[in-house]
Formats: structure tokens, sequence, C-alpha cells
């Protein structure tokens, strides 16, 4: 017996992931085949577009990640750098000091003149470096 080796190719697999299957129906012999193919079309006109165009679908599109680490480095980078920062918070106080340690909810902030302060991240309006501020005298 001859037996041929097949290989498939790429698009090969793809259109097959693509197809879904349909249900076969299984006859107990009363029904003709007939039938049992005039049914399958009933069922196939009772589809929705919606289910058709979902079984098309491939690949859907991957949300971006929920944390992108940035904040993490400028913290870091701020903290190991002793930069002075200008902390101002939702009232419109103004905090100036260095970073000494973050976490998820709060910021540790040392003071040279004014005792240290633990600052919650939720009223902290923006914050920038000392060195940036730009003074109306200056102008």
């Amino acid at each position: 017996m001859n037996r041929k080796l097949i290989r498939t190719t790429l698009a090969e697999v793809k259109g097959k992931v693509r197809e879904v299957p349909q249900p076969r129906e299984r006859s107990n012999g009363s029904r003709s085949s007939n039938e049992g193919g005039q049914q399958r079309e009933r069922e196939r006109e009772r589809s929705t577009p919606q289910q058709a165009s979902s079984s098309l679908q491939v690949k859907k599109r991957v949300p971006p990640p929920n944390e992108t680490n940035a904040e993490i480095f400028y913290y870091k980078k701020q903290i190991d750098a002793h930069t002075v920062m200008v902390i101002v918070l939702l009232d419109g106080e103004e905090i100036e000091g260095t970073i000494e340690w973050y976490d998820r909810g709060a910021l540790k902030v040392n003071r040279k003149s004014a005792p240290n302060l633990l600052v919650l991240k939720r009223n902290v309006k923006y914050m920038y470096k000392a060195d940036e501020r730009v003074e109306a005298a200056e102008e």
C-alpha cells in the first residue's frame, strides 16, 4: 500500500483554526437524509450575524499592562540621587524635601528645617524637582 506523507502549511493550520465545526446530527433512521439537511439549513439561517462574525475572529487585541513601572523607576532615581523635590498637594500646599522611601499609597519626605512627613499619594496633585522651579522674580 502506498502512503503519502501529508505536510500541512501554516495557512492550512490557520484556516482550520478559523473554521468552527458544525455539530453533526445523529439520525435514528426515522428521517431521510434530505430532511436532516433541510433542518441544518434552517438552523444556519437562524444564527445571528454576531455569531458568524465571532467564529471569524482569531485574535483579540491585548490590553496594555496595568503597571508600567515608570513611577517606581522615577521614585528610585530621585531617592538614589537625593534630589530635592517640591510636592504640591490637592489644596495647593507645597512640601519641599527629599523622598526617603515610598510604597503603594504613601511617600516619606525628609525636610531640613521641619519635621519629616508621610504624605499619602492620593493627596498629591503633582511634584517636580526644586531645581526646576521658576521664580517670579527671575522673569
